[in-house]
């Protein structure tokens, strides 16, 4: 490989893995994973609940990615871009009709596992099949699967960091409401360009 190529495909990867970090970031603020994390961590010792919520969403995110890299090579790609943008768009207009009244239900922790478990156990068992793990499979079905990976397991474990160190302040200083339109938006617009890849093709 040429260093021109090598420069080519190492941009690509971060520009996948950056988008995903990005877009997963504002989807999962205010989420029932993080408001898991932040009621575990009020309780418990914040490095047990990191490192069960960490496991969680990797392997949540490996089996995401695996599941869009095989979708990817079984149907043909105008289907994949189709499929992709709709499930942006719907993700789109549900983060845009967020109202602060709503609420994700509690979550009840498991008090005969230890910690680490329970916040893999919870993290899990919430997070299996959410608009985030679609999200995830759809772009690594269209992008390299291991940098959409690697974006969306960095996203997850800043966003479970900040619910378990930044608690209820943080989240009581950001205007909630706004971050899911900013994030609404986003997927918007990856949908609108997930057509205009379509409409090209």
């Amino acid at each position: 490989m040429t260093p021109e190529l090598g420069a080519a495909a190492s941009s690509g990867w971060l520009s996948s893995a950056g988008t995903t970090f990005l877009l997963i970031t504002l989807a999962e603020f205010g989420d029932k994973s993080q408001l898991v994390c932040m009621t575990l961590a009020a309780r418990h010792r914040g490095l047990p609940v990191a490192l069960g919520a960490i496991a969680a969403f990797a392997l949540l995110n490996l089996l995401a990615t695996l599941f869009g890299a095989a979708v990817a090579a079984w149907l043909p790609g105008w289907v994949v871009t189709a499929a992709v943008g709709l499930l942006f768009a719907v993700f789109g207009i549900s983060a845009l009709s967020y109202t602060e009244e709503d609420n994700d239900e509690a979550v009840e922790e498991k008090p005969r596992h230890g910690i680490f478990a329970t916040t893999f156990l919870l993290i899990f068992l919430a997070e299996f099949g959410d608009k985030t793990q679609i999200a995830v499979a759809g772009m690594g079905s269209t992008a390299d699967a291991a940098a959409v990976w690697s974006g969306a397991t960095l996203a997850l474990t800043t966003t479970s960091l900040l619910g378990i160190y930044a608690g209820r302040r943080f989240l009581n200083r950001l205007p909630l409401l706004w971050i899911h339109r900013i994030s609404g938006v986003f997927f918007l617009l990856l949908a609108a360009f997930a057509g205009y890849r379509l409409i090209q093709g």
